[in-house]
Order: C-alpha cells, then sequence, then structure tokens
C-alpha cells in the first residue's frame, strides 16, 4: 500500500497544482520556461504512475474486502465505462457537441470511469485508487469551470458529423479495451 500511496501523492500533487495554486504554476511557468516545466511536471507524473501501476499490483496480491458488489454492478460499471471512453473521445475530436456542451469532457471521462470502477469493485485498494480519481476528477471539473467563468471562456458550437464521429471513437475505443486490452492490460476481463 505504501507504494500506492506514495504514487497517489505524487501523481495528483502534481495534477493539482492548477486546482489549488493556479497562481504559483504561472509564476513557476514564467520562472522556469515552459519547456523546464513540462519537464519537470511530465518526469514527476511518470514517477507517481510508475508508482500507482506497481503498488496497486502489489496491493491486488492480497486484497482486503470491504463488500461485495452485486453482479449487476458489472452492467453498470459497463455502460459508466462506455460513456467515459466517449468522454475522453470528446477532448479530442475537433468541434464536436460534447465538449460544446461539458467544457471539460476528459476530467468529466475521468469521474465517470472511476465511478465505474468503485461501483463493480469493493477491496481497499480499488477504494484508494479509483476515489482518488474520483475525488480529483470532481476537485478539477470544479476548478476548471471556475477558471472558464472568470476568463469567460467560450465553445464553439459542436457539428453532428464531428459529434458523431466522437460517439464511434469512443465506442471503438471502449470495445477494443473492454473485449482485449483490459485482461492483457490489467489481467482482468470485464466480460469473461
Amino acid at each position: 500500500m505504501v507504494y500506492l500511496i506514495a504514487g497517489l501523492l505524487i501523481f495528483f500533487g502534481v495534477h493539482s497544482v492548477r486546482i489549488f495554486s493556479d497562481d504559483w504554476r504561472t509564476q513557476a511557468l514564467t520562472r522556469m520556461g515552459e519547456g523546464a516545466y513540462k519537464g519537470i511536471y511530465s518526469a514527476l507524473s511518470l514517477l507517481g504512475f510508475a508508482l500507482i501501476i506497481y503498488g496497486f499490483g502489489v496491493a491486488r496480491e492480497t486484497p482486503l474486502v470491504l463488500w461485495t458488489p452485486p453482479v449487476g454492478m458489472r452492467h453498470a460499471a459497463s455502460l459508466l465505462t462506455l460513456v467515459s471512453f466517449i468522454l475522453l473521445a470528446a477532448a479530442y475530436v475537433p468541434s464536436n457537441g460534447i465538449k460544446a456542451r461539458v467544457h471539460h469532457p476528459m476530467v468529466l471521462g475521468v469521474k465517470f470511469w472511476a465511478s465505474a470502477h468503485l461501483l463493480a469493485n469493493g477491496n481497499r485498494a480499488h477504494l484508494l485508487l479509483f476515489g482518488s480519481f474520483l475525488v480529483w476528477g470532481v476537485l478539477d471539473f470544479i476548478a476548471s469551470r471556475r477558471r472558464d467563468r472568470a476568463t469567460g471562456a467560450q465553445y464553439a458550437a459542436g457539428t453532428l458529423p464531428a459529434t458523431a464521429l466522437t460517439v464511434a471513437a469512443g465506442g471503438l475505443a471502449w470495445m477494443a479495451f473492454a473485449l482485449h486490452l483490459h485482461g492483457w492490460l490489467i489481467g482482468i476481463r470485464p466480460f469473461g
């Protein structure tokens, strides 16, 4: 658990600077330069992510079960992760209506992804990992929307073809991950 906690602290420490201290971030970017700041940010993010992966793997070897979710929660989790993948695609497909509506689809997708995994898993390591991502997602979404209001950010209206492409890309990515990559990368096959 120590590695998992350390990884979460590093990863979310770096990813939360803008939530809690946007002014400090701006000053650091000015003082260090964009390249150096992004280099340190990336190195710390990768270190945190590596510790999360290693720590989660170790924690899964001796799970502490807190509750046993009903089987139906796996179905709910599948639906929520599908929505999550569509939101992730919406962050990258230009001119889609989803981004025009929610403004920060990637962060919203993280919230759906974390919620899905919390519904379907009941051990301590899952609660710590996915609960941390959910709390961060909520805080980041609030901070991002607050920044938008403060700066008067405007998002272009989406087009139907771009929105359809977003849904299709997200759905196909979800299918590939759920049916093949999740089992290969994580060792758990959501659909058996």
